[in-house]
């Protein structure tokens, strides 16, 4: 079984219980279901889990609720024998995004108390907004990612013995010795080609074969596009043909997403594709990047809604479309072969799976910064350069950047696979495994107003 960083998450409100019901958010096959399957059958003797999904498609048992009443009735025709206590009894509402209206639901359930609950969905953010009643403070959205570079690791077998003197040096800003750095380098570039899909992942532990690895993730990619259509009939051809387009919008110089290739019009705005954009990104299939105008602390004040790139939530769905089963565009740096956007891929994904709302900056005069952050301690903002290359220390947008004195930028931040570390001025070069480490900032237990 694949040890997941949300496992902690989830076994403390099963035993522990809380005021809100927990709902894990996240795209389709990352390991949701899962999870809470694996954690919650050994906790509770009455198991429930409902495939609403499935439910929709068949027998619709649940279409319609409107009471705590309907819902406890309908519920017994599929497990009466298993409606228990609260203590031993757990319902596992599986992807409740196929029904929206039960999210109001929630609220009563949690009020009633009558079991432990536990939901999980692959479209939240899009439910929500078409529930006339949200369900207020009772309940818990966590989202839920693929397995980042870290848990990859653990799935290999890497102690945490290592990956802790991997973290000690980062928190100590040193190099690792040339022997480790090899080592993590081959992790790191394993990591490119499989990804964090838990099918492919496993596929991977299981037979090293890249053919099952791809076979895997070929299967989640149909099924992303797939899933368009049964959401949003009308308009599942553009939100398809964008994310077809995504590939193709990261080997563009300027990387964002060009609107006029949607549907080959050349006067084509944003705004005529927004509903498709907020189904690929709150849908968790696609990652976003926002452009800001005057990058300034705190960032969202000048974010374009207009402007925006997108990734693939998967760095190894990108490298399975970009070079299927060779292996060697990854494994052995090749000289022919530029590897910028799926460096940029995983960073996007390892920043955003760790919490970070991410920004880029693009001008005319002073170039484009691959990724903005806030840093909430300095209340300044952090570029982060990704270099794939030898060139690593060249980068004449990002040193522009730093040196204009509007943006008041304290730290900066390079990323490539160059195993010193090393402080230039206020740009710090780290290899580009270290991401695994960064986090925003960490909240205090408690913080009093004087």
């Amino acid at each position: 079984m694949l040890k997941r960083k949300i496992q902690e998450k989830i076994v403390d409100y099963l035993e522990n219980g809380s005021s809100k019901i927990l709902v894990l958010n996240g795209a389709r096959q990352i390991g949701k279901s899962y999870i809470i399957r694996h954690e919650g059958q050994k906790r509770f003797h009455n198991y429930i889990e409902i495939d609403l999904i499935e439910d929709k498609k068949g027998d619709r048992v649940f279409d319609g609720v409107t009471s705590k009443e309907d819902f406890y009735l309908r519920l017994s025709t599929v497990a009466g024998d298993r409606m228990g206590a609260k203590e031993d009894t757990l319902v596992f509402l599986d992807e409740i995004q196929a029904y929206p209206d039960m999210l109001t639901l929630l609220k009563f359930l949690k009020q009633d108390d009558r079991f432990t609950y536990i939901v999980s969905g692959s479209q939240l953010g899009i439910a929500l907004n078409e529930t006339l009643s949200k369900p207020g403070g009772k309940i818990e959205v966590v989202k839920m990612y693929q397995l980042d570079f870290e848990e990859f690791l653990w799935a290999n077998n890497v102690g945490e013995e290592f990956i802790g003197s991997v973290r000690e040096c980062y928190r100590q800003k040193m190099a690792l010795t040339e022997t480790l750095h090899k080592r993590m380098m081959e992790f790191f570039k394993l990591y490119l080609l499989v990804g964090g899909l838990p099918d492919a992942v496993n596929a991977f532990v299981e037979t090293r074969n890249i053919v099952r690895v791809r076979g895997a993730q070929k299967e989640v990619y149909e099924l992303y596009k797939g899933d368009a259509g049964q959401y949003d009939k009308e308009h599942k051809l553009k939100i398809e043909r964008i994310y077809e387009l995504v590939p193709s919008y990261l080997e563009n110089k300027k990387k964002r997403v060009r609107f006029k290739q949607i549907e080959n019009k050349s006067q084509a705005r944003a705004v005529q594709y927004q509903d498709e954009f907020e189904y690929l990104i709150k849908s968790g299939i696609c990652n976003e990047v926002r452009a800001v105008s005057n990058p300034k602390f705190p960032l969202m004040e000048s974010e374009s809604k207009n402007l925006l790139k997108l990734y693939l939530n998967d760095v190894g769905l990108l490298t399975g479309l970009l070079y299927q089963y060779n292996i060697s565009a990854v494994m052995n740096d090749l000289r022919s072969i530029n590897l910028g956007s799926v460096y940029e891929s995983v960073v996007c994904s390892e920043l955003s799976a760790h919490g970070f709302p991410l920004f880029y900056y693009d001008n005319k005069k002073r170039g484009e910064v691959e990724f903005l952050i806030n840093d909430f301690d300095a209340l300044s903002v952090v570029p982060i350069e990704v270099k794939s290359g030898k060139d690593y220390d060249q980068h004449a947008s990002l040193d522009a950047f730093v040196q204009t004195p509007d943006y008041n930028i304290k730290s900066a931040i390079v990323l490539s696979n160059e195993r010193d570390v090393l402080q230039k001025g206020r740009v710090t070069y780290l290899p580009v495994y270290y991401a695994m480490f960064l986090r925003p900032s960490t909240p205090p237990s408690e913080l009093l107003i004087p």
